[in-house]
């Protein structure tokens, strides 16, 4: 099976692709991966070092919706046809997969079948999916610094389901655990005047 950054490479660089794509067209190219393809794509944007604005909210959703599913031991996703035909301009996606491939790149090199019972079996992919689920609901806050994170995880764990690589899945939840602290110290912060979590725990045994 062809590589997801080859398949990437091939269809919207090497081909002639429309000058508008939507999500419908990933899914051609997901085949049996569906579930951890959509995680990928769908956290990339926001998990790049400098993300495309205005596509947290919006993917947040799809990315949560997916996750219950997954939670729900469903084998095939479904989606709103209104977001599966939602026109995106391809120059946006072109320029998010020359940020992205690369990266995706280096974690394929790693990538291979191992601890598979942790993608393929339900409490794992329950495991899985509640984890997504939660950094999905961050990824949907609007305020500064609880993006990135949390859609790194989404985006690692999504990628060890693509590959069946358990490894990389755990990789990615020790990522959605930092994003959620970090997501929750940024709330904490805004709530008690700007003492962060670290603060607030450190008074709280300092008593």
């Amino acid at each position: 099976m062809a590589r997801l950054s080859s398949e990437f490479q091939r269809f919207f660089f090497e081909e002639e692709p429309p000058s508008q794509v939507n999500l419908a067209d990933f899914l051609l190219l997901a085949k049996e991966r569906i579930f951890g393809f959509l995680f990928v794509i769908l956290s990339l944007p926001s998990a790049l070092p400098v993300p495309a604005p205005g596509y947290s909210v919006p993917f947040g959703i799809l990315i949560f919706l997916l996750a219950i599913q997954l939670i729900v031991g469903s084998k095939t996703p479904w989606l709103p046809q209104k977001m599966l035909n939602h026109p995106i301009k391809l120059e946006t996606v072109q320029k998010v997969l020359k940020a992205g491939i690369p990266w995706l790149r280096r974690i394929e090199a790693i990538a291979r079948p191992r601890l598979a019972y942790i993608c393929t079996t339900l409490p794992g992919r329950v495991t899985l999916g509640s984890a997504i689920s939660l950094m999905a609901i961050s990824m949907m806050i609007p305020i500064p610094g609880t993006n990135t994170l949390p859609a790194m995880g989404i985006f690692v764990t999504g990628f060890g389901l693509l590959e069946d690589d358990g490894a990389i899945s755990l990789g990615g939840l020790v990522l959605c655990v930092m994003g959620g602290i970090l997501t929750t110290s940024i709330l904490f912060a805004l709530a008690w005047g700007g003492s962060s979590l670290l603060d607030v725990i450190k008074t709280w045994l300092g008593r």
